[in-house]
């Protein structure tokens, strides 16, 4: 995918949410949402009126840059959750979470989803036992992901950095070990992302 070079944080303030893009400064007074909050450019502090075709743009927009996807793969993923049973926008945040980087940011060894994409293209997850270097490989229920062994200090440093938060229902971590299980599929009750993923299905079927 097209990989965004400039200042991530203009990305939050173009959305008007955290994307937690920044790891540790997210959860800081130093976050520009915190500290500024309006829109970049020099017209960001001007009021704008969307419309509702905009609106749906900025959801779709939201949940690519929060997950960290290019748009082609994006639509790919939306039409896979249109093959799928059940409802659409929530199958499609459950493709958008089980993707390898995700896990890996879910689980706590990574500080944010950008740190755990480059983790995994370094080489330092496997899964089932066999490295994978693949951030949009998809976990399905059973597969054990582990950090590599000669990485497990890097790893480590990492996680001495990362806040502690509470491990989604659907993994089962063993910290000591750098090692978890996919236990279950994701839910929408599992998923703290602030996605109105309504609008992303209202986007695609205009």
């Amino acid at each position: 995918m097209a990989r965004h070079t400039g200042p991530v944080c203009r990305l939050c303030r173009a959305e008007g949410t955290k994307l937690f893009l920044k790891g540790e400064k997210c959860n800081t007074g130093k976050c520009p949402i915190v500290k500024r909050g309006q829109r970049p450019g020099q017209h960001g502090a001007a009021r704008h009126k969307t419309s509702e075709y905009g609106l749906r743009l900025r959801e779709k927009q939201k949940a690519r840059r929060f997950y960290g996807v290019g748009e082609k793969q994006f639509v790919i993923y939306y039409q896979l959750a249109t093959r799928k049973q059940g409802v659409t926008g929530e199958r499609l945040l459950q493709i958008l979470e089980t993707r390898l980087d995700n896990v890996i940011y879910r689980m706590g060894f990574a500080p944010s989803r950008p740190s755990a994409r480059q983790m995994v293209g370094h080489g330092h997850i496997a899964v089932n036992g066999r490295r994978v270097d693949v951030p949009s490989f998809r976990v399905k229920v059973g597969d054990k992901v582990s950090v590599i062994d000669k990485s497990s200090e890097f790893v480590k440093a990492s996680i001495s950095r990362t806040p502690v938060t509470k491990a989604p229902a659907w993994l089962e971590i063993e910290a000591d070990k750098l090692t978890g299980s996919i236990i279950a599929m994701p839910v929408r009750e599992d998923i703290d992302a602030s996605i109105r993923e309504n609008l992303i299905v209202e986007y695609y079927s205009r």
